[in-house]
Protein backbone atom coordinates (compact mmCIF):
# COMPACT_ATOMS: atom_id res chain seq x y z
CA UNK A 1 0.00 0.00 0.00
CA UNK A 2 2.75 2.27 1.03
CA UNK A 3 4.22 1.78 -2.08
CA UNK A 4 1.60 2.03 -4.33
CA UNK A 5 0.95 5.86 -2.24
CA UNK A 6 4.22 7.11 -3.16
CA UNK A 7 4.05 6.06 -6.81
CA UNK A 8 0.51 7.78 -6.79
CA UNK A 9 2.68 10.91 -5.31
CA UNK A 10 5.47 10.65 -8.09
CA UNK A 11 2.72 10.29 -11.07
CA UNK A 12 0.70 13.34 -9.42
CA UNK A 13 3.91 15.24 -8.56
CA UNK A 14 4.88 14.83 -12.52
CA UNK A 15 1.99 15.97 -13.73
CA UNK A 16 1.81 19.14 -11.92
CA UNK A 17 5.07 19.92 -13.12
CA UNK A 18 3.93 19.15 -16.64
CA UNK A 19 0.72 21.50 -16.38
CA UNK A 20 3.14 24.17 -14.44
CA UNK A 21 5.32 24.44 -17.61
CA UNK A 22 2.87 24.40 -20.15
CA UNK A 23 1.18 27.22 -18.27
CA UNK A 24 3.83 29.26 -17.78
CA UNK A 25 4.76 28.86 -21.94
CA UNK A 26 1.31 29.85 -23.09
CA UNK A 27 1.70 33.11 -20.54
CA UNK A 28 4.95 33.44 -21.94
CA UNK A 29 3.93 33.25 -25.67
CA UNK A 30 1.05 35.38 -25.22
CA UNK A 31 1.01 38.60 -27.02
CA UNK A 32 1.44 41.68 -24.88
CA UNK A 33 3.94 43.08 -22.70
CA UNK A 34 2.72 42.31 -18.92
CA UNK A 35 4.61 45.16 -17.56
CA UNK A 36 2.80 47.41 -19.74
CA UNK A 37 -0.48 45.33 -19.58
CA UNK A 38 0.11 45.98 -15.44
CA UNK A 39 0.85 50.05 -15.83
CA UNK A 40 -2.21 50.36 -17.84
CA UNK A 41 -4.77 48.42 -15.39
CA UNK A 42 -3.86 51.11 -13.28
CA UNK A 43 -4.67 53.72 -14.97
CA UNK A 44 -1.13 55.17 -16.12
CA UNK A 45 -0.25 56.10 -19.54
CA UNK A 46 3.48 54.15 -19.57
CA UNK A 47 6.41 55.17 -21.20
CA UNK A 48 8.76 53.28 -22.88
CA UNK A 49 11.28 54.10 -19.94
CA UNK A 50 8.56 53.57 -17.31
CA UNK A 51 7.94 50.02 -18.76
CA UNK A 52 11.69 49.09 -19.28
CA UNK A 53 12.22 49.67 -15.65
CA UNK A 54 8.99 47.75 -14.58
CA UNK A 55 10.26 45.03 -16.71
CA UNK A 56 13.58 44.72 -15.19
CA UNK A 57 11.67 44.68 -11.39
CA UNK A 58 9.66 41.58 -12.80
CA UNK A 59 12.25 39.60 -14.21
CA UNK A 60 10.77 39.88 -17.12
CA UNK A 61 14.11 40.56 -18.39
CA UNK A 62 15.52 37.88 -18.26
CA UNK A 63 15.60 34.44 -20.15
CA UNK A 64 12.51 32.22 -20.30
CA UNK A 65 14.63 29.31 -18.48
CA UNK A 66 15.51 31.46 -15.05
CA UNK A 67 11.83 33.29 -15.47
CA UNK A 68 10.30 29.70 -15.11
CA UNK A 69 12.43 28.52 -12.55
CA UNK A 70 12.12 31.57 -10.13
CA UNK A 71 8.06 31.76 -10.90
CA UNK A 72 8.38 27.86 -10.09
CA UNK A 73 10.20 28.19 -6.57
CA UNK A 74 8.12 31.36 -5.77
CA UNK A 75 4.88 28.54 -6.64
CA UNK A 76 6.27 26.07 -4.02
CA UNK A 77 6.45 28.27 -1.46
CA UNK A 78 2.99 29.39 -1.84
CA UNK A 79 3.06 32.98 -3.47
CA UNK A 80 1.58 32.47 -7.30
CA UNK A 81 2.71 36.56 -7.56
CA UNK A 82 0.71 39.70 -7.66
CA UNK A 83 -2.40 40.44 -9.65
CA UNK A 84 -2.14 43.10 -12.23
CA UNK A 85 -5.78 44.26 -11.98
CA UNK A 86 -6.56 43.96 -8.15
CA UNK A 87 -3.01 44.78 -7.19
CA UNK A 88 -3.22 41.87 -4.34
CA UNK A 89 -1.50 38.48 -4.12
CA UNK A 90 -3.01 35.90 -6.40
CA UNK A 91 -3.60 33.24 -3.54
CA UNK A 92 -5.29 35.66 -1.57
CA UNK A 93 -7.66 36.11 -4.40
CA UNK A 94 -8.05 32.39 -4.83
CA UNK A 95 -8.37 31.69 -1.32
CA UNK A 96 -11.25 34.54 -0.84
CA UNK A 97 -13.49 33.05 -4.30
CA UNK A 98 -13.07 30.02 -3.57
CA UNK A 99 -16.03 29.48 -1.54
CA UNK A 100 -18.15 30.96 -3.10
CA UNK A 101 -17.74 28.11 -5.85
CA UNK A 102 -17.44 25.03 -3.34
CA UNK A 103 -20.45 26.09 -2.26
CA UNK A 104 -21.93 26.07 -6.28
CA UNK A 105 -20.55 22.93 -6.60
CA UNK A 106 -21.27 21.32 -3.41
CA UNK A 107 -25.03 22.12 -4.55
CA UNK A 108 -24.55 20.89 -8.12
CA UNK A 109 -23.29 17.35 -6.57
CA UNK A 110 -26.17 17.14 -3.82
CA UNK A 111 -28.81 17.64 -6.89
CA UNK A 112 -26.63 14.79 -8.61
CA UNK A 113 -27.17 12.13 -5.45
CA UNK A 114 -30.76 13.13 -4.21
CA UNK A 115 -32.03 13.01 -8.02
CA UNK A 116 -29.86 10.58 -10.56
CA UNK A 117 -29.90 8.14 -8.31
CA UNK A 118 -33.14 7.55 -7.75
CA UNK A 119 -34.37 8.20 -11.55
CA UNK A 120 -31.37 5.60 -12.78
CA UNK A 121 -32.64 3.21 -10.38
CA UNK A 122 -36.33 3.60 -11.30
CA UNK A 123 -34.99 3.70 -15.19
CA UNK A 124 -32.88 0.32 -14.58
CA UNK A 125 -35.54 -1.40 -12.81
CA UNK A 126 -38.66 -0.46 -15.42
CA UNK A 127 -36.66 -1.37 -17.94
CA UNK A 128 -38.45 -1.18 -21.43
CA UNK A 129 -41.41 0.33 -19.62
CA UNK A 130 -43.09 3.76 -19.81
CA UNK A 131 -41.12 5.15 -17.17
CA UNK A 132 -38.08 3.88 -18.61
CA UNK A 133 -38.78 5.87 -21.63
CA UNK A 134 -39.75 8.81 -20.00
CA UNK A 135 -36.49 8.78 -17.86
CA UNK A 136 -33.61 8.47 -21.05
CA UNK A 137 -35.35 10.98 -22.80
CA UNK A 138 -34.80 13.13 -19.95
CA UNK A 139 -31.57 11.91 -19.83
CA UNK A 140 -30.77 12.47 -23.67
CA UNK A 141 -32.07 16.22 -23.46
CA UNK A 142 -29.82 17.07 -20.62
CA UNK A 143 -26.95 15.96 -22.21
CA UNK A 144 -27.79 17.60 -25.53
CA UNK A 145 -28.21 20.99 -23.63
CA UNK A 146 -25.18 23.14 -23.74
CA UNK A 147 -24.61 24.69 -20.01
CA UNK A 148 -25.17 28.05 -21.58
CA UNK A 149 -27.89 27.74 -23.37
CA UNK A 150 -29.74 25.51 -20.12
CA UNK A 151 -28.46 28.50 -17.86
CA UNK A 152 -30.30 31.23 -20.06
CA UNK A 153 -33.45 29.24 -21.07
CA UNK A 154 -33.38 28.95 -16.96
CA UNK A 155 -33.28 32.41 -16.82
CA UNK A 156 -35.89 33.33 -19.21
CA UNK A 157 -38.56 31.09 -17.80
CA UNK A 158 -37.80 31.71 -13.84
CA UNK A 159 -36.55 34.95 -13.71
CA UNK A 160 -37.73 36.97 -16.30
CA UNK A 161 -40.96 35.59 -17.22
CA UNK A 162 -42.00 33.70 -13.90
CA UNK A 163 -39.98 36.46 -11.70
CA UNK A 164 -39.42 33.62 -9.09
CA UNK A 165 -35.65 33.52 -9.02
CA UNK A 166 -33.00 36.05 -9.02
CA UNK A 167 -30.85 35.44 -12.04
CA UNK A 168 -27.79 36.81 -11.15
CA UNK A 169 -25.41 37.40 -7.89
CA UNK A 170 -25.02 35.95 -4.73
CA UNK A 171 -27.47 37.96 -2.51
CA UNK A 172 -29.21 34.73 -0.94
CA UNK A 173 -30.10 31.02 -1.13
CA UNK A 174 -32.52 31.41 -3.98
CA UNK A 175 -29.91 33.12 -5.94
CA UNK A 176 -27.80 29.83 -5.68
CA UNK A 177 -30.43 27.35 -6.93
CA UNK A 178 -30.55 28.63 -11.54
CA UNK A 179 -26.59 28.43 -11.36
CA UNK A 180 -26.60 25.13 -9.01
CA UNK A 181 -28.92 23.13 -12.15
CA UNK A 182 -27.47 25.06 -14.82
CA UNK A 183 -24.82 23.12 -13.39
CA UNK A 184 -26.34 19.87 -12.32
CA UNK A 185 -28.58 18.76 -14.75
CA UNK A 186 -25.89 17.69 -17.64
CA UNK A 187 -24.32 15.71 -14.91
CA UNK A 188 -27.60 14.18 -13.65
CA UNK A 189 -28.55 13.22 -17.07
CA UNK A 190 -24.98 11.39 -17.42
CA UNK A 191 -25.77 9.82 -13.98
CA UNK A 192 -28.73 8.28 -14.55
CA UNK A 193 -27.30 6.63 -18.05
CA UNK A 194 -24.34 5.21 -15.98
CA UNK A 195 -26.12 3.79 -12.97
CA UNK A 196 -28.96 2.39 -15.28
CA UNK A 197 -26.32 0.47 -17.40
CA UNK A 198 -24.43 -0.48 -14.03
CA UNK A 199 -27.51 -1.76 -12.24
CA UNK A 200 -28.20 -3.59 -15.34
CA UNK A 201 -25.08 -5.24 -16.17
CA UNK A 202 -25.22 -6.04 -12.10
CA UNK A 203 -29.02 -7.66 -12.26
CA UNK A 204 -27.64 -10.02 -15.07
CA UNK A 205 -24.83 -11.35 -13.04
CA UNK A 206 -25.26 -14.73 -11.37
CA UNK A 207 -25.45 -14.02 -8.00
CA UNK A 208 -28.65 -12.25 -8.69
CA UNK A 209 -30.46 -14.90 -10.35
CA UNK A 210 -29.21 -17.32 -7.77
CA UNK A 211 -30.76 -15.35 -4.83
CA UNK A 212 -34.30 -14.86 -7.45
CA UNK A 213 -33.81 -18.65 -7.69
CA UNK A 214 -34.20 -19.13 -3.97
CA UNK A 215 -37.56 -17.07 -3.24
CA UNK A 216 -35.18 -13.49 -2.32
CA UNK A 217 -37.58 -10.40 -2.90
CA UNK A 218 -36.31 -7.85 -5.43
CA UNK A 219 -36.35 -5.40 -3.31
CA UNK A 220 -33.65 -7.47 -0.89
CA UNK A 221 -31.78 -8.17 -3.44
CA UNK A 222 -31.49 -4.53 -4.86
CA UNK A 223 -31.11 -2.97 -1.62
CA UNK A 224 -28.29 -5.31 -0.42
CA UNK A 225 -26.66 -6.71 -2.72
CA UNK A 226 -26.83 -4.52 -6.24
CA UNK A 227 -26.65 -1.18 -4.67
CA UNK A 228 -23.63 -1.68 -2.69
CA UNK A 229 -21.78 -3.28 -5.88
CA UNK A 230 -22.87 -0.55 -7.68
CA UNK A 231 -21.18 2.05 -5.29
CA UNK A 232 -17.55 1.90 -6.29
CA UNK A 233 -17.54 2.90 -10.02
CA UNK A 234 -20.19 5.48 -9.32
CA UNK A 235 -18.25 7.11 -6.23
CA UNK A 236 -15.24 7.10 -8.70
CA UNK A 237 -17.12 8.88 -11.03
CA UNK A 238 -17.99 11.25 -8.70
CA UNK A 239 -14.79 12.22 -7.76
CA UNK A 240 -14.21 12.35 -11.36
CA UNK A 241 -16.94 15.07 -11.64
CA UNK A 242 -16.13 16.97 -8.65
CA UNK A 243 -12.65 18.43 -10.57
CA UNK A 244 -14.67 18.70 -13.47
CA UNK A 245 -17.29 20.95 -12.01
CA UNK A 246 -14.13 23.10 -10.11
CA UNK A 247 -13.26 23.35 -13.54
CA UNK A 248 -16.11 24.02 -15.70
CA UNK A 249 -18.06 26.19 -13.26
CA UNK A 250 -16.47 29.12 -15.05
CA UNK A 251 -19.54 29.38 -17.82
CA UNK A 252 -22.11 28.72 -15.58
CA UNK A 253 -20.58 31.54 -12.68
CA UNK A 254 -19.69 34.24 -15.28
CA UNK A 255 -23.30 33.41 -17.15
CA UNK A 256 -25.12 34.04 -13.60
CA UNK A 257 -22.28 36.49 -12.30
CA UNK A 258 -21.25 34.59 -9.23
CA UNK A 259 -18.27 35.66 -7.31
CA UNK A 260 -16.08 32.10 -7.55
CA UNK A 261 -12.96 31.61 -8.94
CA UNK A 262 -14.26 30.15 -12.80
CA UNK A 263 -15.83 34.10 -12.99
CA UNK A 264 -12.37 35.30 -11.81
CA UNK A 265 -10.49 33.08 -14.51
CA UNK A 266 -12.78 34.66 -16.92
CA UNK A 267 -11.97 38.10 -16.11
CA UNK A 268 -7.84 37.35 -15.89
CA UNK A 269 -8.34 36.20 -19.56
CA UNK A 270 -10.02 39.00 -20.77
CA UNK A 271 -7.81 41.32 -18.92
CA UNK A 272 -4.51 39.75 -19.22
CA UNK A 273 -3.71 39.06 -15.72
CA UNK A 274 -1.16 36.72 -16.43
CA UNK A 275 -0.20 35.76 -12.65
CA UNK A 276 -4.36 35.09 -11.86
CA UNK A 277 -4.29 32.89 -14.41
CA UNK A 278 -1.64 31.25 -14.23
CA UNK A 279 -2.13 30.57 -10.06
CA UNK A 280 -5.51 28.91 -11.45
CA UNK A 281 -4.96 26.56 -13.97
CA UNK A 282 -2.34 25.71 -11.02
CA UNK A 283 -4.78 25.85 -7.84
CA UNK A 284 -7.36 24.02 -10.27
CA UNK A 285 -5.03 21.29 -11.04
CA UNK A 286 -3.74 20.40 -7.83
CA UNK A 287 -7.27 20.12 -6.95
CA UNK A 288 -8.45 17.76 -9.78
CA UNK A 289 -5.21 15.61 -9.25
CA UNK A 290 -5.79 15.47 -5.39
CA UNK A 291 -9.36 14.39 -6.05
CA UNK A 292 -8.16 11.93 -8.31
CA UNK A 293 -5.79 10.33 -5.63
CA UNK A 294 -8.62 9.94 -3.18
CA UNK A 295 -10.51 8.50 -5.37
CA UNK A 296 -7.78 6.06 -6.46
CA UNK A 297 -6.77 5.43 -2.71
CA UNK A 298 -10.73 4.68 -1.96
CA UNK A 299 -10.75 2.33 -5.07
CA UNK A 300 -7.97 0.65 -4.10
CA UNK A 301 -8.70 -0.24 -0.08
CA UNK A 302 -11.99 -1.46 -0.91
CA UNK A 303 -11.96 -2.76 -4.40
CA UNK A 304 -9.50 -6.74 -3.83
CA UNK A 305 -9.31 -7.10 -7.23
CA UNK A 306 -7.85 -3.75 -7.78
CA UNK A 307 -5.75 -4.03 -4.50
CA UNK A 308 -4.25 -7.30 -5.39
CA UNK A 309 -3.90 -6.65 -8.94
CA UNK A 310 -1.94 -3.76 -7.81
CA UNK A 311 0.18 -5.55 -5.08
CA UNK A 312 1.37 -8.66 -8.03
Amino acid sequence: MSRYIVKRFIQLAAVLFGISFLTFLLTYLSPGDPARLMLMSTGVTPSDELVQQVRVQLGLDQPFWIRYGTWLGQVLTGDFGTSYKYDRPVLDILLSRLPATLRLTGSALLLVVLIAFPLGILSAVYRNNVLDYVIRLFSFAGLSMPSFWLGMLLMLVFGVQLKLLPVMGSSGWDSLILPACTLALPLIAQYIRQIRTVILEEMSQNYVMGARARGVKERVIMMQHILPNILLPIVTLMGMSTGALLGGAAIVESLFVWPGVGQMAVDAIFTRDYPLIQGYVIWMATIYVLLNLIVDLWTHLHDPRIRLDVDV
